[in-house]
């Protein structure tokens, strides 16, 4: 038995007693070690049935329950549990996809490649799509799924002032300080904003992301205080170091306190400004925010700042093999608002890919894809503060396409594979816990 698991064993308590614990071996990247991983299943669930979901919304929220309607997406929290609740109406847990969009050259259609997914999504339990998707073309099929958005406030205006590169997964800021403190920025926002306001009525829409994966680091304060005399950020550091009496930063004066309470005042300036941008040319809609990432998931600052100013909380996952109670605890309680998991994975090795790019795990098959899929899941059910989550992605990494994203080149990313064609031991595990989706919500609630 190897320590991972021996620890997770011990850590688990009376739970792993009670419940028979499967492992998958798995690993951070193909060059490491294969380590085994307690990983939990649908049918290993004490005293569970499983039980499909009864009678859904039209949009796909459970018949039970029902909340204020308000004709379109909002949070609530019902007992001990966060909800979003459909237009209708009804609790609602937003199971998707991110990323879905048609390949384009000689495949089918727009037309008939959108009624074909949104076709694969129902069938296997997805009511949903997350960033990147071909929202347009998906909306208008016979059978549409809510869809988000993705904007790029802050990464569209630095494209236009300038200094931006393409780092992994996201864009790069010079010396990772985002332009938030610039004059220009407000009013950039309110003119960027403003093509909000055609899908301001669309029910179907639940909410928009403001960016992606911004800097939100631990070392925020140190990096502002490295960017030149005259430029917007350095002044407002050196203006909040004042205020607090800060005459000589240096390593004994910039704590990590001060660290954590400064990245706190970057993040809620950010968040202030592009909501407000949001929600004057769309007020109907959730605000979902950047998507944080790495050390933001462990700034208390960060999401109480994030709470004064969005309605959901949109956390990009990693390197957990199961979700970490304490801290999507943490989230809720310091945030006051229920999360969504807008990106997280596993890769396959029987794919074909050689798996080095992207900070999702690697597995030996579709069907540890699969199992990784229900332990996840299972425990973002359990936190009772997760309101839904995006598999990152629809179709793997095309080792041909130019210009992409350093960490989207050869991995086995996809439900489908470049021929789109589903992998079909991972969507069935997929399906057994989306069909059960409310049932097993239900079922941590009762215990």
């Amino acid at each position: 038995m190897t320590r991972s698991l021996s620890l997770a064993i011990a850590l688990t308590g009376a739970l792993a007693a009670a419940e028979p614990l499967v492992t998958s071996a798995a690993k951070t990247k193909p060059s490491s070690t294969w380590q085994d991983y307690p990983t939990r299943l649908v049918a290993s669930l004490p005293d569970y049935k499983p039980t499909t979901d009864a009678t859904l919304s039209t949009y796909g929220g459970i018949k039970s329950n029902k909340q204020k309607a308000t004709g379109f997406f909002h949070a609530v929290k019902a007992g001990r549990r966060w909800w979003l609740v459909d237009p209708e109406g009804w609790p609602f847990l937003h199971v998707g996809v991110a990323a879905v969009a048609s390949p384009g050259g000689k495949s089918a259609p727009k037309e008939t490649w959108a009624t074909t997914t949104t076709d694969l999504l129902h069938v296997n339990g997805f009511n949903g799509t997350g960033a990147w998707s071909d929202t347009d073309s998906l909306r208008a099929s016979k059978q549409p799924v809510v869809y988000t958005k993705i904007w790029n406030f802050m990464s569209a205006y630095g494209s236009k002032r300038g200094g931006m590169y393409q780092k992994a997964g996201h864009m790069g800021y010079p010396k990772d300080c985002i332009f938030v403190f610039d004059p220009q920025f407000v009013t950039f926002c309110d003119e960027y904003a403003k093509r909000l306001a055609s899908t301001k009525d669309d029910p179907w829409l639940l909410g928009h992301f403001s960016d992606n994966e911004l800097p939100f680091y631990n070392k925020t304060l140190d990096n502002f205080l490295t960017l030149p005399k005259d430029d917007p950020g350095r002044k407002a550091v050196d203006q909040w170091l004042t205020e607090r009496r800060v005459k000589h930063p240096d390593d004994k004066t910039l704590t990590d306190e001060k660290r954590q309470e400064f990245l706190g005042f970057v993040a809620d300036r950010y968040l202030q400004i592009t909501s407000a941008a949001i929600r004057k040319y769309d007020p109907n809609h959730l605000c979902l925010g950047p998507r944080f990432d790495f050390q933001a998931l462990k700034s208390k600052s960060l999401f109480e700042a994030a709470g004064r100013h969005l309605d959901v909380i949109a956390v990009n996952y990693y390197h957990a093999w199961s979700p970490d109670p304490q801290q999507t605890k943490n989230w809720v309680e310091w945030s006051g608002k229920p999360f969504i998991v807008t990106e997280w994975y596993a890769k396959g090795m029987d794919s074909g890919f050689k798996n080095t790019t992207g900070a999702g795990f690697v597995v030996k098959t579709q069907a540890d894809r699969g199992r990784f899929y229900q332990n996840f899941t299972l425990g973002l059910l359990e936190t009772r503060g997760c309101v839904g989550w995006h598999w990152f992605k629809y179709r793997d990494n095309d080792p041909n396409a130019k210009g992409a994203d350093p960490s989207n080149i050869d991995s086995n990313k996809g439900i489908v594979n470049l021929g789109l064609e589903p992998y079909k031991p991972l969507m069935q595990a997929m399906s057994e816990v989306n069909h059960q989706v409310y049932s097993l919500a239900d079922y941590f609630d009762r215990r």
